[in-house]
C-alpha cells in the first residue's frame, strides 16, 4: 500500500482578506493578510518593496479577520474566524517573530456551517467587544478588558441570536464610550414563506451589549432596500457623527437612529449608465486624517471612490461620492498611514500604491445627497489614467490557477511549469522557473575576460560600497562608484597584477593579495609583504583582523594586524606545510565581543578539508577534517555565521565545501572546539561550485556558482538555499550604493553585471505572458516536423511529449462568458470616445446621459486623461449579457515570449477544451479544439457545439482542417492509438481524421453525468465524471466497443486526474481532497479470460456492460485520501529537474503548487507518522482547528503524511526539538535533515 509525503513548494498566493494596524511596533505599518489557510505579516521596506516578515499555516480556512486594540494600547491585536468553531485573538511576538495566541474560546461546532458563527465580525472602535454572527440565526458578543496584569482577558459568549434570521453583514458601530453597539444586516423569514418567489424584507438591526447589565439587546430595526449588501461604521465619539453607511444597489445611504436617512448615488461608467444590472460596492477602506476623515469604496467594475460626509457634531448634512481612479478589484482595501494604498486583488497580481492626490480636482465626476433625484440620479464618467495613485510594488499572485502544465518547452534540460491563471483581460500564462527572481540593473561588457571580482568599502562604519575590484589574468581594475561607475586609478592598489583577494579590515585598512606579494593600505601608508622566492602566492583570505595566503610550494602564512583598533602595523604570525596541493582557503569571521577569530579551513587535492586553530595555544594545529567522497575535489571553501533569531537558539558557524563535481557539503562548526557535524550533501549543477561570500538584506549569505548560481541566506529564522533565476555566473560580490541598497554585482565571460533580487521567500521566478480572456485550457505544441509520440506503453501516458532538442511552442484556448469579441469591443470602445461628458458650470458634480450638448469646464489634462486608452488590465472589459463569448486561440512562443499566432474566433463563438493529437491519417500533429456556440450558464444550454482540427506549419500559423459539429459540449480530448478519444457530454468517442470531418468510430453512452477529463495508459481509459469519480474503460478492438472496467463506490465531483500507472490514478474533487485509487487485481485477471466467449463471440461484451448497468462491475480500491484544503486544478507526474525523484505536482485554485513524493521505506513511514503525532500536541494549530479533522475533512485522511505540518519542527524552541528527537531515537539533527533530504528530492 503506497504512503505519500505531501508538501507545499508554493504557499497560496491570493489573499482573501487583509487587515492593517501596529502588530510589532506601536509606529510600524503592518499588514497581516490570510491567503485561505495561511496567515501572514506583511510590511513595506524601505525601498516600497512589500516584505513578508512572518508566514504560517494555520491548518483550517479563516473566514473573518479584524485588528483589536484596547484604548490605551500601542500595538494591535488580530481576531480570527475560522472554521474551528474557536474566536482566537493573537499578537505578534517580535522577539519569537511569531504569531502568538492570547486568548481561544470555544462556541461551536467545527466546519463551515449555516447556523455556526465565523463568518461575520464586529468590532467595537473603543476595544471593549466583539461580535461574532452566522449566516444564519447565531450571534455572539464577548466583551474585552485587561487585568491588573495588563493582560488581555475576555468574557463568556452573550447569545444574541434571533430564529429564522439570516445575516448578510455585520459592524462595530462607533458611539464613543457608550455602551458598545453592532450593526447587521437580516432577512427575517417565516418556514412557511419559503418560497422561491417570496420577497423578504431587510432590516439593519442595531444590537446593544450592555456593560452594566452584562448582556446584549436587539435595540431597533430599521427596513432599507432589500439590495443592501455591506455595511461602513463611520467614526463616532470626538473623531464624527457615528452611524452606518448602508452599500444598495447604485447608491449609499446613512442611517443612524433618530437621525434622517441621507441617500446619494454611486457615480457610474458610461456604458453601464443605463443597464438594468446596478453597481455594487465589494470592499471599502476607512482612513482619519486628524480632525476630518474618508471612505475609499470600491465597485464591481473596479472603479474607486472617495467618500465624504458633511457634518456638524452629530448631524449629517450632505454626503458627497466623487470618483477617485480605476483599479483592478479587491477583496480588500489597506491605507496605510505612510500613504500608501494597499490593494488585495480578487484575481491576478496584488499591488501597493502611493498616493500623489486625494481627489481634490474640481472636474472629478461627483455625486451628492443634496441632487434634486437624490440617490436616484445618474452621474457619468468615463474611466482614466491615474490621477490619485501611481503604482509603486506589485506582489505576484497566480490565484485562480486554472491549468498547468510541466514540460521543458524551452529545451534547457530542467523542466519548467507553464501555468493558466487569473480571469478576464488580467489573465496571464506564466512560465515558472525554480529560483528567485532577479532585476538586473546595469550590463557592462569588459576589455578581456575576469577571474573575479569585490566590492570594497572606503570606511567600515560606510553603508555603501566605494569601489568594484576586478581581476583579470595579468591585471586589476578598479571602478569607483558614484552616481555613475567609472574606471579609478588613483588608489594606492597594485593594478599591474592579478588580484587574488582583496577585503577591508580593521582601521580602514585595505588589503589586496596578488601572486609577488601581499599589500596593505592604510590611509596614505603602504606596506608590501613579498612572497617568498622560489614560490609565490597562490590564494588568500581575510577577515577583520587576520589574514591568510597560500603558496604554490603548500605552505599557508598567517598575518595579523597589530594595536587596538587595527591602528597597528601587520605582521607575519607563522606558516605551516600542509604536505598536499592547497586547492582553497577560508578564514572564519571574527565572533561578536572578539578580536580574532578561532579558525581557518583549508581545502587540499587528497579529497579532504581541514580545520585549522588560529588559537595560540594550538596555533595551526589540524583540529578536524571532512573527508570527500571520490572522484569529488575541494574547489572552493567558505565559512557562514548566522545569528539567532531570539533566545532560545544559538548562532550557528557553518561550513560550506564546493566541489569540482558540482556536488556542495554543509557542515555544523563548533564554535569553541571546531569540530565538524551534521554534514549536508546537495548537487547543484554539472559545473565545479565556487563559493563567494556576500550579504541578504544587511546579513551574510553566500554565493554557490555552478551551472546556476545558489544563495545560502536565513529567511524567517531558517537557513535556505535557493537558485537565483539568471544565467550561469563565474564569480560574484555583494553590492550597495544609494540606488541598489541591497544588490549583487557578477562577471559572466566578459560582462559586467549588476543586479538585486526582487522579493526573498518566493520559490519560483514568474515570466508573464498577458491573455486577453480568461485561459481554459493549454497544451505544449511540438514541432510539425517532429512526431508527437504516442506512449501507450505500461506506466505510460498517452500523449506525453517526447522532450528532445526543438523547442516547443504553447496553446493556449481563452474564452469569457458575458463579453464581446474583439471586433465589436473595439467597435464599442471607438463608439465611447467620441461621446463627450460635458458639464455646466452650475452643475459640473453631476451630468444626464441623455443631456450631451454642455459647455465644457473641464481642463485638458482631464479630456486627454479621459480619452486615453487604457489597458483592459486596469479598467476591465465590457459587459455583453448572457450568452455572449469573446474567445481566441492563441500561440505562444516561450523561448521569446511573444505570440506566434492568434486566431479571434467570431461572435459568440467559445473555445474551452484543446489537445494536440497525431492522428494516423496525418503526417504532422494536429491541434483539435472544442468549441461551443452561444452557451448560457445558468440555466446551462449548449444551443449547438463542435470539434474544430487546426494544422499548423514551421511557423505555427494555424490553418482550419475541417469542423465537426456535436450536439454537446466537446468538455476534453486525448490522443488514443492514432485516434482521437472525445467527451462529448456523458457520452465518450472515438474519431479518426476524414478528410471533411472527423469521423465517429466508436461510442460509449452509459456514462451517469458528464466527463471532465481523460487519460489512457496502455489500452485502458481512465476517465472522471463531474460528479460520479473515476471509471476505466476498455477498448476491444475486434468489434470495436468499449466497456466499462472498473468505476468507484464513492461518487466523487471531480476537477482533474493522473495516471500514476497502469492500475493506479491520482483525482482531485470540488471540495479541496485527492485521492489515490487502484484498480483491484481481479480486474486484470478478468481481461486475461478468452475474449471470444461463445454464441459468436457476445458473450463477454453483454457481461460488461451488464455489470456496469447493474453495478456489479469492478471497484476502485482506495489506497490514500488528504484535505489540501483548496480546490486542487491540476496534477500532472513528473520530475521538476533532472536531479531529482519523480513526483506528483498540483496546482490549486488559491495559487499555491505542492508536491507528491512517494516514501519508500517502512521506516520513514513510521518515522513521519510519529513525527505528526508529536507536532500535533507540541505545535497546535494557530486558530484552534484540530489537525486531523481538518486533513480528514470529507473523508479520514489515509497514507499520507503532510510534510506541512513535518515542517513546523523547524520553528519550534530547540528545548522542544530534543525532547521530540530523544522520543524519536534521534537528535534535532536528524530530523531536520530527513525533511530537507524530503524537500530536496522535489526540487
Amino acid at each position: 500500500m503506497p504512503f505519500l509525503y505531501s508538501l507545499t513548494i508554493q504557499r497560496a498566493t491570493a489573499v482573501t482578506h487583509a487587515i492593517f494596524g501596529n502588530f510589532s511596533a506601536p509606529k510600524a505599518q503592518e499588514i497581516v493578510v490570510s491567503r485561505g489557510k495561511v496567515l501572514e505579516l506583511l510590511r513595506p521596506d524601505d525601498a516600497g518593496k512589500v516584505q513578508v516578515v512572518f508566514s504560517t499555516e494555520v491548518f483550517g480556512l479563516i473566514r473573518c479577520l479584524s485588528t483589536f486594540r484596547i484604548v490605551g494600547a500601542s500595538r494591535d491585536y488580530i481576531v480570527v474566524g475560522s472554521d474551528s468553531g474557536r474566536i482566537v485573538i493573537l499578537e505578534f511576538n517580535t522577539q519569537k517573530n511569531c504569531f502568538e495566541k492570547v486568548h481561544q474560546e470555544t462556541y461551536g461546532k467545527s466546519g463551515i456551517r449555516r447556523i455556526v458563527p465565523g463568518q461575520y465580525l464586529g468590532i467595537d472602535p473603543k476595544g471593549r467587544a466583539i461580535a461574532l454572527a452566522a449566516i444564519e440565526k447565531q450571534k455572539f458578543v464577548y466583551v474585552v478588558n485587561r487585568d491588573q496584569s495588563a493582560r488581555l482577558t475576555i468574557s463568556s459568549p452573550l447569545e444574541a441570536h434571533k430564529n429564522n434570521t439570516i445575516c448578510h453583514g455585520l459592524c462595530g458601530v462607533d458611539v464613543g464610550f457608550e455602551n458598545p453597539q453592532f450593526a447587521a444586516l437580516e432577512v427575517a423569514y417565516d418556514d412557511s414563506d419559503r418560497r422561491v418567489d417570496a420577497k423578504y424584507k431587510k432590516t439593519l438591526t442595531t444590537y446593544e451589549m450592555d456593560l452594566g447589565l452584562n448582556h446584549v439587546t436587539r435595540k431597533h430595526a430599521d427596513p432599507v432596500d432589500y439590495t443592501a449588501h455591506h455595511l461602513i461604521a463611520v467614526p463616532g465619539g470626538h473623531d464624527g457623527p457615528s452611524g452606518v453607511l448602508v452599500c444598495c444597489e447604485n447608491y449609499l445611504v446613512y442611517k443612524k437612529p433618530n437621525h434622517e436617512d441621507i441617500k446619494c448615488a454611486i457615480p457610474r461608467r458610461l456604458e453601464a449608465a443605463q443597464s438594468a444590472q446596478g453597481i455594487m460596492v465589494v470592499c471599502h477602506a476607512t482612513h482619519k486624517i486628524k480632525d476630518q476623515f474618508f471612505f475609499f469604496i470600491q465597485s464591481e467594475f473596479g472603479d474607486l471612490y472617495k467618500v465624504t460626509l458633511s457634518h456638524d457634531e452629530d448631524v449629517v448634512s450632505e454626503m458627497q461620492i466623487k470618483y477617485f481612479d480605476s483599479i483592478p478589484v479587491a477583496n480588500a482595501l489597506c491605507v496605510l498611514k505612510t500613504g500608501f494604498l494597499f490593494v488585495a486583488s480578487e484575481f491576478g497580481n496584488h499591488a501597493l500604491y502611493q498616493f500623489v492626490g486625494i481627489g481634490m480636482d474640481p472636474n472629478d465626476p461627483l455625486a451628492t445627497s443634496s441632487h434634486p433625484d437624490q440617490h436616484e440620479a445618474v452621474v457619468v464618467f468615463k474611466p482614466r489614467a491615474f490621477v490619485n495613485l501611481l503604482l509603486y510594488d506589485e506582489m505576484q499572485s497566480l490565484a485562480p490557477i486554472i491549468d498547468m502544465k510541466v514540460v521543458d518547452a524551452i529545451g534547457e534540460g530542467t523542466p519548467q511549469l507553464y501555468v493558466l491563471c487569473g480571469r478576464g483581460p488580467r489573465s496571464t500564462l506564466r512560465r515558472l522557473r525554480y529560483g528567485l527572481t532577479i532585476e538586473q540593473m546595469a550590463y557592462n561588457e569588459l576589455p578581456g575576460k575576469p577571474h573575479n571580482v569585490w566590492t570594497l568599502k572606503e570606511n567600515m562604519e560606510d553603508e555603501t560600497d566605494r569601489f568594484i575590484v576586478v581581476s583579470f589574468s595579468n591585471e586589476t581594475l578598479v571602478l569607483r562608484i558614484s552616481d555613475t561607475i567609472e574606471e579609478d586609478t588613483n588608489t594606492l592598489l597594485d593594478y599591474k597584477s592579478q588580484t587574488l583577494h582583496i577585503g577591508l579590515m580593521k582601521g580602514n585598512t585595505q588589503i589586496q593579495i596578488t601572486p609577488q606579494r601581499v599589500v596593505y593600505i592604510r590611509g596614505l601608508i603602504r606596506q608590501e609583504f613579498a612572497a617568498p622566492a622560489t614560490s609565490s602566492f597562490t590564494m588568500g583570505a581575510s577577515n577583520e583582523s587576520q589574514c591568510v595566503v597560500a603558496t604554490a610550494n603548500n605552505k599557508i602564512q598567517v598575518l595579523e594586524l597589530t594595536g587596538t583598533g587595527g591602528q597597528g602595523a601587520m605582521q607575519e604570525k607563522r606558516s605551516v606545510e600542509v604536505g598536499q596541493k592547497i586547492t582553497c582557503i577560508a578564514i572564519a569571521p571574527v565572533p561578536e565581543g572578539r578580536v580574532k577569530a578561532s579558525f581557518m579551513a583549508v581545502g587540499l587535492d587528497d579529497r579532504t578539508v581541514r580545520i585549522f586553530s588560529l588559537e595560540e595555544d594550538r596555533f595551526l594545529k589540524q583540529i578536524s577534517a571532512q573527508a570527500l567522497g571520490a572522484p569529488s575535489i575541494p574547489e572552493s571553501v567558505a565559512f557562514l555565521h548566522f545569528q539567532s533569531q531570539d533566545a532560545s537558539t544559538a548562532d550557528v558557524l557553518y561550513l560550506h565545501i564546493g566541489c569540482n563535481t558540482g556536488v556542495t557539503v554543509r557542515a555544523v562548526v563548533d564554535a569553541r572546539v571546531g569540530t565538524l557535524s551534521d554534514q549536508r550533501i546537495r548537487f547543484l549543477g554539472e559545473r565545479a561550485v565556487r563559493l563567494h561570500q556576500t550579504t541578504v538584506q544587511r546579513g551574510p549569505g553566500l554565493l554557490a556558482l555552478s551551472t546556476r548560481p545558489w544563495l545560502c541566506h536565513q529567511y524567517l529564522g531558517k537557513a535556505v538555499m535557493v537558485p537565483l533565476s539568471c544565467d550561469t555566473l563565474d564569480a560574484a560580490a555583494p553590492f550597495c550604493s544609494e540606488q541598489v541598497p541591497d544588490g549583487l554585482v557578477a562577471i559572466a565571460e566578459n560582462t559586467l553585471r549588476i543586479f538585486q533580487i526582487e522579493r526573498l521567500g518566493e520559490t519560483f521566478d514568474q515570466v508573464s505572458i498577458p491573455l486577453n480572456y480568461t485561459p481554459r485550457r493549454l497544451v505544449a505544441l511540438p514541432p510539425p516536423t517532429q512526431p508527437y509520440v504516442d506512449l501507450t506503453g505500461e506506466g505510460m501516458q498517452v500523449g506525453q511529449m517526447s522532450m528532445e532538442m526543438q523547442p516547443h511552442k504553447i496553446a493556449v484556448v481563452e474564452a469569457d462568458h458575458n463579453a464581446y469579441d474583439l471586433h465589436t469591443y473595439n467597435e464599442i470602445k471607438e463608439g465611447l470616445k467620441n461621446i463627450r461628458l460635458d458639464r455646466p458650470q452650475e452643475e459640473k458634480d453631476t451630468m444626464d446621459i441623455d443631456e450631451p450638448g454642455k459647455p465644457e469646464i473641464k481642463t485638458e489634462d482631464v479630456v486627454r486623461k479621459e480619452e486615453e486608452d487604457l489597458p483592459e488590465t486596469q479598467v476591465g472589459m465590457f459587459r455583453a449579457g448572457e450568452g455572449k463569448w469573446g474567445s481566441c486561440i492563441r500561440v505562444i512562443d516561450p523561448v521569446q515570449n511573444t505570440v506566434c499566432c492568434k486566431l479571434d474566433l467570431d461572435v459568440d463563438e467559445a473555445a474551452l477544451s484543446c489537445a494536440v493529437v497525431q492522428f494516423e491519417e496525418a503526417v504532422a500533429p494536429c491541434l483539435v479544439v472544442g468549441i461551443v456556440y452561444g452557451m448560457t450558464i445558468r440555466p446551462r444550454k449548449v444551443p449547438r457545439a463542435a470539434i474544430k482540427v487546426y494544422s499548423y506549419n514551421e511557423q505555427y500559423q494555424l490553418e482550419l482542417v475541417h469542423t465537426t459539429p456535436c450536439e454537446e459540449h466537446p468538455t476534453c480530448f486525448c490522443p488514443f492509438h492514432g485516434r482521437l478519444l472525445v467527451g462529448v457530454g456523458n457520452h465518450l468517442r472515438v474519431y479518426s481524421l476524414g478528410r471533411k470531418r472527423l469521423l465517429r468510430k466508436c461510442e460509449y453512452k452509459n456514462l451517469p453525468m458528464g466527463i471532465s477529463w481523460i487519460k489512457v495508459v496502455g489500452d485502458r481509459i481512465f476517465l472522471g465524471d463531474m460528479q460520479d469519480s473515476v471509471h476505466v474503460l476498455k477498448y476491444r478492438g475486434a468489434d470495436n466497443s468499449l466497456y466499462v472496467l472498473c468505476d468507484d463506490v464513492v461518487p466523487r465531483y471531480l476537477t482533474c486526474g493522473e495516471v500514476v500507472d497502469y492500475r493506479t490514478v491520482v483525482m482531485g474533487d470540488k471540495f479541496d481532497s485527492f485521492y489515490v485509487a487502484r484498480v483491484p487485481e481481479e480486474a486484470s485477471e478478468d481481461e486475461l479470460q478468452d475474449i471470444t466467449g461463445t454464441a459468436g463471440g457476445t458473450t463477454l461484451k453483454v457481461k460488461g456492460d451488464t455489470a456496469y448497468v447493474t453495478g456489479s462491475c469492478h471497484k476502485f480500491e482506495t489506497q490514500c485520501a488528504y484535505h489540501v484544503g483548496e480546490t486542487v486544478m491540476s496534477l500532472q507526474r513528473c520530475r521538476l529537474s533532472s536531479a531529482t525523484k519523480e513526483v506528483i505536482v498540483y496546482a490549486t485554485i488559491m495559487g499555491s503548487i505542492g508536491a507528491l513524493t512517494p516514501l519508500v521505506t517502512r521506516e520513514d513511514v513510521d518515522f513521519f507518522q510519529h513525527l505528526e503525532l508529536h507536532l500535533r500536541q507540541e505545535k497546535p494549530p494557530l486558530c484552534g482547528r484540530d489537525h486531523i479533522m481538518f486533513r480528514s475533512y470529507y473523508t479520514p485522511v489515509k497514507n499520507v503524511v503532510d510534510g506541512d505540518l513535518c515542517e513546523q519542527y523547524l520553528s519550534l524552541p530547540p528545548a522542544k526539538q530534543e525532547e521530540i528527537a530523544a522520543e524519536l531515537d534521534k537528535v534535532p539533527a536528524d530530523i531536520i535533515k530527513k525533511l530537507e533530504d524530503l524537500r530536496n528530492q522535489i526540487l
